[in-house]
């Protein structure tokens, strides 16, 4: 709010070259948000609660719609948990290694009554799911992906899903196995019903598309060319508004018991939690998930570099390798999430920000000790591992076998 506020007050919007263009996690965050991945919205923007907004798409989807906002996902985690959530679908995202808390997390997928996980690997949420759909990678399957200005490129199929189907084909058969009446024999199809439901996106269609390259919307009757610099002469409300949002500290603070602040991110050669570049040889850069701790601290807890670190904190405890850095200030511990069997967020809390429910990755309060063995939770990750590739190799020779002649 205070970066909009500021372009605002300084005239640094409307115009080009200029405005507020956040970097969105990765690419079509974006295209996702554009198609209402929100429990409030409906695709392009519009808040599930408006009634003529609501009979717009239940006249062409042929059912009736909630009026009122679903769940966000940590309230997904704490219905499940009550026994009030019972089924989820999760495609393309690993909650069960991302979101913090991991033991909470862990509990509310073995709450649900069904979870249904579609990803081109069998990640860490897999391993509580009920039903799984082998996903197809954007080399795969045609489709758009829109970036952070608004900018929506085609995808074209360069190779045939590997797993037979693309992620499109597997969501119609889903549906259709639940008895939903959807049907499409091409992603033209789905781009067809987004320029028919959303006025933004009126304009825009797969010819258009493959002829220009690229269009930025909105793109209809009064934009057929697209929109490359929005808000010239007003905002969609008329004039601009300021929004005061107050700031609102953590409530995570360091006591005596828990003395040290872990805060947690990513490095350059791994990608989020890295299901894709674990197993690339990015590994060589970046081969496990270690904590940094200054020498002062370091020195207190009596840990050298390379030795076995026990993190406590109020949710949960796991072991990682030390690394003595004066990288960190003293009191500041960190590490990274990328790999699964190092437990970072099994000691991440899951308080979050009033407004968007994200989790507060950046500040947990922990203690550190020196040990000589990894955490239960990690012994048992390890076991069901092995236990899992153990069954994979079975399946890959028994398709190896398959395939063989005579």
């Amino acid at each position: 709010m205070g970066i909009a506020n500021l372009a605002m007050l300084t005239g640094n919007i409307g115009r080009e070259g200029v405005g507020v263009n956040p970097m969105r996690g990765q690419n079509n965050v974006q295209g996702s948000c554009d198609m209402g991945s929100f429990p409030h919205e409906l695709p392009g923007y519009r808040h599930i609660s408006d009634g003529d907004t609501r009979s717009i798409f239940e006249r062409d989807w042929k059912v009736e719609l909630d009026p009122e906002p679903g769940l966000r996902i940590p309230n997904m985690f704490d219905a499940a948990i009550d026994g009030e959530f019972k089924g989820l679908y999760c495609h393309g995202e690993d909650i069960a290694q991302s979101d913090p808390n991991t033991h909470h997390v862990e509990a509310a997928l073995s709450s649900l009554e069904c979870l249904v996980v579609q990803d081109l690997f069998l990640n860490e949420t897999a391993k509580f799911a009920h039903v799984f759909f082998p996903g197809s990678s954007f080399l795969e399957k045609d489709g758009t992906f829109t970036n952070a200005e608004r900018r929506i490129s085609p995808v074209r199929q360069a190779m045939p899903p590997q797993a037979g189907l693309a992620d499109w084909e597997a969501t119609l058969g889903f549906a259709k196995a639940l008895g939903v009446d959807m049907h499409y024999d091409h992603p033209r199809e789905i781009m067809e019903e987004i320029s028919r439901l959303m006025p933004t996106f009126a304009g825009v269609n797969y010819d258009k598309l493959d002829r220009d390259g690229s269009i930025q919307w909105p793109c209809n009757d009064e934009a057929p060319d697209g929109t490359p610099t929005m808000h010239i002469n007003e905002f969609v409300r008329g004039k601009g508004f300021f929004a005061v949002t107050e700031y609102v500290p953590t409530d995570e603070r360091a006591n005596r018991k828990f003395p040290l602040l872990l805060t947690t991110g990513r490095i350059l050669s791994q990608y989020n939690v890295g299901a894709q570049t674990r197993r690339t040889e990015n590994n060589q850069w970046h081969s496990e998930d270690i904590i940094e701790l200054h020498p002062h601290d370091a020195e207190e807890r009596g840990i050298k570099d390379g030795d076995w670190a026990g993190i406590k904190s109020r949710v949960g405890d796991t072991v990682l390798r030390a690394k003595v850095s004066d990288n960190m200030p003293a009191g500041v511990v960190y590490t990274t999430f990328h790999f699964p069997e190092s437990g970072a967020n099994v000691i991440t809390t899951d308080n979050s920000d009033w407004a968007t429910n994200c989790p507060e990755y950046k500040v947990t309060a922990v203690q550190i000790s020196k040990v000589t063995a990894p955490s239960a939770w990690q012994e048992r990750q390890q076991a069901f591992n092995e236990q899992q590739q153990g069954l994979l190799k079975k399946a890959r020779r028994r398709d190896e076998s398959s395939r063989t002649p005579g």
